[in-house]
């Protein structure tokens, strides 16, 4: 390994990062399916639930971006002790306590949050028969929200460790029990009562907290990562660790709000448009998400192949890490357009019945919206990776600016003029998004291509460390 990273150093950063964001990238899929399995059942109920539940999950989706912001800091913090020292394994563990005390604690305040979901609807204009439905959702499905960032933090900590396919396996074994649980609450079957909207938001809670315990299950049976002990004396402080941790994590939380922010602000435009927007709005949304995944996974294993060579000072490779992991998701996000413009319809089956004439004009704007998504899937995809090489360097507060004026400056500032005064209606909503994501990309990758001038990267070469290329 060390003779290839030196005469084929970006070929072998190329193979590295393939190795790491494929498992991380199959894993968001996969999640994503998870989430699509709620789509599936909720969408039988009818487009009133489906409105709600999309409404419910704008507001879920936010709180869960900032929750996830600020402990996914742990990924380029263990990045980088990994790669500065051979034995890192107090540090590590550190990092990993700190991260799930924020999990804990952010998470009962974002539950907190969630309770005002339908004032929140309300105050935005939206229907009050579907603000009141996705209401109550969004107090159900809350619940989740300690679980989910719990699991994030394990997910990282495996991941950043070289055991990514964990990840993998056990967002598939989400799968089966979140379609499971649907199964049996939304509609009532194998016994249970039939809870439409109530029994989707209890299927979640379920199945988040099965996938808890399935994270501790595979770290304490796994032997290097059982050596960690991570949660031992779970209840000792490091406020140090805890300071760094929200220096890095709350301006990737904010980043990550800025964004989440803007789809959601999306689907409250679209309930102002109309239902049947909102409701082709949230199919649409749901495969352009479905299909970011591997970008965004790509942008996570950016984030740790960055990190190491970060920590062992090793500017050469950092650059080599970066520039591999923008090739590798430019190269995939052609394909996922190309699949977007030639079979739209094909896709948009795998969510609803296209040739039930009660959803002909759904698919008609969903069909018009996945042309538009589309077009922005190469931006889309170089700004989630240049965001995470970044963070890879810890650089997050410039980033987090970038967002916001992207974003919401940019992207949600013509999504309001083109989706509300224009005939364009819901695709003037997507354009907007197409030009947020396109700003932010541009700024983004120019910060990582001029990251020596502006000082973000050691000025020197170090060697590629022991554990660093153990884990390449």
């Amino acid at each position: 390994m060390r003779e290839s990273t030196t005469n084929h150093p970006f070929r072998a950063e190329l193979g590295a990062t393939l190795r790491l964001a494929g498992p991380l990238a199959l894993a968001n899929m996969l999640q994503m399916a998870v989430f699509a399995v709620d789509v599936i059942f909720v969408a039988r109920l009818g487009q009133e639930s489906l409105a709600a539940s999309s409404l419910a999950v704008a507001i879920i989706a936010v709180v869960m971006m900032g929750l996830n912001g600020v402990t996914g800091a742990v990924a380029p913090l263990i990045a980088a002790e990994v790669g500065r020292r051979r034995n890192s394994v107090r540090e590590v563990r550190r990092s990993v306590r700190m991260a799930l005390w924020l999990a804990v604690g952010l998470g009962m305040l974002a539950v907190a949050i969630c309770f005002f979901g339908e004032r929140i609807m309300l105050l935005t204009g939206q229907n009050p028969r579907i603000s009141a439905l996705s209401g109550h959702f969004i107090r159900v499905v809350s619940l989740a929200l300690i679980p989910m960032a719990i699991a994030n933090v394990l997910r990282t900590f495996v991941s950043a460790l070289g055991r990514p396919v964990f990840a993998t396996v056990i967002t598939a074994l989400s799968i089966l029990i979140n379609a499971l649980g649907n199964y049996a609450l939304v509609f009532g079957n194998l016994g249970m009562p039939a809870l439409g909207l109530t029994g989707s938001a209890l299927a979640s809670t379920i199945t988040t907290t099965t996938t808890v315990l399935a994270y501790v299950i595979a770290i304490r049976s796994d032997r290097t990562l059982r050596r960690y002990h991570i949660f031992g004396r779970f209840w000792r402080p490091e406020w140090q660790r805890l300071q760094q941790m929200l220096r890095l994590g709350l301006p990737i939380s904010a980043t990550l709000i800025a964004e989440g922010g803007l789809f959601s602000g999306a689907a409250f435009l679209m309930g102002l448009v109309g239902e049947t927007e909102l409701a082709a709005h949230t199919v649409a949304l749901q495969i352009a998400a479905f299909a970011f995944q591997v970008p965004f996974g790509i942008g996570q294993a950016a984030t740790i192949r960055v990190g190491y060579h970060y920590g062992a000072g090793n500017r050469a490779a950092i650059g080599h890490a970066g520039w591999a992991a923008l090739t590798i998701g430019i190269a995939f996000v052609g394909l996922s357009a190309l699949a977007m413009l030639t079979i739209p319809r094909t896709i948009i089956a795998a969510y609803v019945d296209v040739s039930d004439p009660v959803n002909a004009g759904m698919v008609v704007l969903a069909v018009q919206y996945l042309f538009v998504a589309a077009i922005f899937q190469l931006t889309d995809g170089i700004q989630a990776i240049a965001a995470g090489v970044l963070r890879g360097i810890q650089d997050t507060r410039i980033p987090a600016v970038i967002a916001i004026v992207g974003y919401w400056l940019a992207g949600f500032a013509t999504s309001v003029m083109l989706g509300l005064f224009t005939p364009l209606k819901g695709v003037g909503v997507w354009i907007g998004l197409a030009v947020g994501l396109t700003v932010a990309a541009a700024l983004l990758l120019a910060r990582w291509h001029w990251r020596g001038r502006f000082g973000l990267v050691p000025d020197h070469r170090g060697p590629i460390s022991g554990p660093m290329s153990a884990l390449s």
